[in-house]
């Protein structure tokens, strides 16, 4: 069998080509894809070439083999119907996947996520960023009757101060672009840009901020928000940009703390209660909990891919996310 990938072939230069399709094996399905979404962390760093070439692409899930050297495949949300499969799931039923961006695949059957019947397959493209915000959430810990604040209002942004406020915080959000602060207070999260903040929080500061904007000056700007022995949680990936901190007095005498939030592991701290699985589960059931058709705003012909990116990259306007259509 054959199949049509997306392949990244050069700092801001994707193309989409053949590539040989196995049969599927016992335990594995044959999926037709509807529609894949592309992140706007990692993603987008591998379109601009921002990532070191020799790191692999992503050691835990069995789709992304091999580096982040030219030419590769890449891509991790993957929403489409099985073809064939001799297992649990029948013909028919609506999967996602973290899977390249690819037509036709072949993949574990363990590695799918099963979704609920009308579930909507673009909506569904955001499930990635809804496991990332459940685990932003998870290890910001105890935040009710507290403000927290929120740098950065895309789409992973806006889910975690979303859960934030169904965990009992105060949140409040800030972001340069306009339009981003506008749907963020659509949606019930107070929202000001970034010059606003230091007149809106408690005295005193607070004891949480999350930095989410992918701007590596970000954060440097942001430490003089937290309170005395307050945190940072880092879920921004900067990939090989550097990032000036001021680590001077004021940072060592109020005993401040910079942590960084992945969704590849489960921190220890949470391993006894959590698991991929139980997160996986919990991310689903949060697909038809959170508003989730705001935010999926844009979609291409996979054979605009290019089209779709170069949008994603030059923050065009009305674009939050995008995901790419097959059929």
């Amino acid at each position: 069998m054959r199949a049509a990938r997306l392949l990244f072939v050069a700092p801001r230069r994707v193309e989409v080509g053949p590539v040989d399709l196995p049969e599927p094996g016992p335990g594995e399905l044959l999926v037709r894809t509807s529609f894949s979404g592309i992140s706007t962390g990692t993603e987008l760093l591998a379109y601009r070439g921002l990532l070191d070439p020799d790191l692999p692409l992503d050691e835990r899930l069995g789709a992304l083999g091999g580096t982040f050297r030219y030419p590769f495949a890449y891509g991790y949300s993957c929403v489409g119907t099985v073809e064939r499969g001799g297992g649990a799931l029948a013909p028919g039923t609506t999967v996602f996947a973290f899977h390249p961006h690819q037509d036709r695949f072949v993949v574990a059957e363990d590695d799918v996520v099963a979704l609920s019947p009308g579930t909507d397959p673009r909506v569904a493209t955001l499930f990635p960023s809804v496991e990332t915000a459940l685990q932003l959430s998870l290890d910001a810990g105890q935040v009710a009757h507290e403000t927290v604040v929120v740098l950065g209002l895309g789409v992973v942004g806006l889910l975690t101060a979303l859960l934030l406020q169904r965990g009992g915080a105060t949140v409040l959000a800030a972001d340069p672009q306009g339009e981003r602060r506008a749907l963020a207070r659509s949606l019930g999260v107070p929202a000001v840009a970034p010059g606003e903040l230091p007149a809106r929080i408690p005295v005193g500061g607070v004891p949480l901020l999350l930095e989410l904007s992918g701007n590596p000056a970000a954060l440097a700007g942001a430490l003089d928000l937290l309170a005395h022995e307050g945190t940072a949680l880092v879920g921004s990936w900067y990939g090989r940009q550097d990032v000036a901190l001021p680590l001077g007095g004021p940072f060592h005498r109020r005993r401040l703390t910079i942590r960084s939030s992945q969704v590849s592991t489960i921190p220890a701290a949470l391993a006894g209660r959590w698991d991929h699985a139980r997160r996986r589960a919990a991310a689903a059931a949060l697909l038809d909990v959170l508003p989730l058709a705001g935010l999926a705003t844009t979609e291409f012909a996979f054979a605009d891919a290019a089209r779709a990116y170069a949008a994603l990259d030059q923050q065009a306007a009305g674009v939050l996310h995008v995901a790419l259509r097959y059929q």
